[in-house]
């Protein structure tokens, strides 16, 4: 860790000399994403120097006071801004080595139901519709069911009259 804070010490340079309140913060950073081991100290590391830096090129772009030092200053800054969620992608995905996270919050399963316990995979190609002598069937019982209730309905009026 005495590498890594040397390190941070010296990308905490404002000016000539490290800027005390800024490696405080590094620090603290640091120490409350807890890295696991050495690459995620490192990973960590750059992800803080990343965002004090995209901090200092937004105090040069509100302050900028010609157009080509405007122009630097958005650059760099929206350089830096899309590398801190990159950085912050590669953490997640090295501390779940790799793997996607999945989370179930609710299962229900009814009397008779199956449910499957394991990996399922669906991809869109295997989704048809149903053109098949089933789909047919289906709807010709749909079909049948109104009718079978419509003629009910008469009869039942011609019983009363």
């Amino acid at each position: 860790m005495h590498g890594i804070l040397r390190q941070l010490v010296e990308a905490s340079v404002s000016g000539e000399k490290p800027d005390a309140v800024n490696l405080a913060f590094m620090i603290s950073v640091v120490e409350s994403i807890k890295p696991r081991d050495a690459v995620e100290a490192m990973l960590v590391a750059q992800m803080v120097s990343v965002h004090v830096l995209a901090m200092r090129c937004a105090h040069h772009l509100a302050e900028a006071c010609d157009l080509a030092r405007h122009d630097s200053a958005v650059r760099a800054l929206g350089r830096l801004a899309r590398t801190f969620p990159a950085q912050i992608d590669a953490l997640n995905r090295y501390r779940s080595q790799g793997e996607p996270a999945i989370t179930v919050q609710n299962v229900s399963v009814g009397d008779g139901g199956k449910a499957i316990v394991g990996n399922v995979t669906q991809h869109a190609s295997v989704v048809v519709k149903d053109k098949g002598p089933v789909a047919a069937a289906r709807k010709e019982r749909k079909g049948t069911g109104a009718r079978r209730r419509r003629n009910a309905a008469v009869a039942k009026r011609e019983g009363q009259a």
